[in-house]
């Protein structure tokens, strides 16, 4: 937790119902474990999409595809979404999700490793979410400014590591030293990048948020 729960209490008790088919996905995720963007970051992102208007999405880290199913729903259907997954379980759960809620003509899940499919990937998109394994954000950084136009939004979620990011990488165990290491490369990178001008918001889990110049 990086914000005071009170005030995120606060902030849940103030949104509008949820779309009851969209929680009823939430919920089961959460029942298996599976992680979804919190709700606080769910809500920052439909007033970023609605804000932008992107055309094109491009998302790392598929999980289950709710928030590919979310982005979809909160964009006009001329957005399309190209979302990205490596775990087998769940690739085949994305691809019935997508199924279900009738988003096959709007999202293309592509069920392969991200550090093989993004060097294949040409064009750009107006917006690329990036909610995968942490320890290898800053390993598609490369890719991902050169997919990103000027004007462009990267998203990085989970940044903050529930303030673990914050304290010294030796307090932290060592089997997560690494990905401590890496998300404070990646966030340094963005943050000085002559090609990016980015702010780090304490929202949900952390996020950053860059634009393209």
């Amino acid at each position: 937790m990086i914000v005071d729960q009170n005030i995120t209490t606060y902030i849940h008790s103030l949104e509008r119902e949820p779309d009851p088919d969209l929680e009823s996905l939430r919920l089961q995720a959460e029942a298996d474990g599976v992680p979804v963007i919190r709700r606080e970051t769910e809500s920052f992102i439909k007033v970023l999409l609605g804000i932008l208007n992107p055309g094109s999405i491009l998302e790392i880290g598929t999980a289950i595809g709710y928030s590919a199913i979310f982005m979809a729903r909160n964009t006009s259907e001329g957005c399309h979404i190209t979302t990205v997954e490596n775990y087998e379980e769940r690739i085949a759960a994305a691809e019935n999700n997508i199924s279900k809620f009738g988003m096959k003509e709007r999202i293309t899940l592509i069920g392969k490793d991200a550090q093989e499919v993004l060097p294949a990937l040409d064009g750009t998109y107006d917006l690329i979410f990036l909610d995968a394994a942490k320890g290898q954000y800053i390993t598609f950084l490369p890719d991902i400014l050169r997919l990103l136009p000027r004007g462009g939004i990267l998203l990085a979620d989970n940044v903050l590591q529930d303030g673990e990011l914050v304290r010294s990488r030796y307090t932290t165990p060592r089997r997560q030293r690494t990905i401590h290491d890496r998300m404070r490369e990646f966030i340094w990178e963005i943050k000085h990048s002559d090609e990016l001008e980015t702010t780090l918001l304490t929202v949900g889990d952390g996020l950053t948020l860059s634009v393209r110049k």
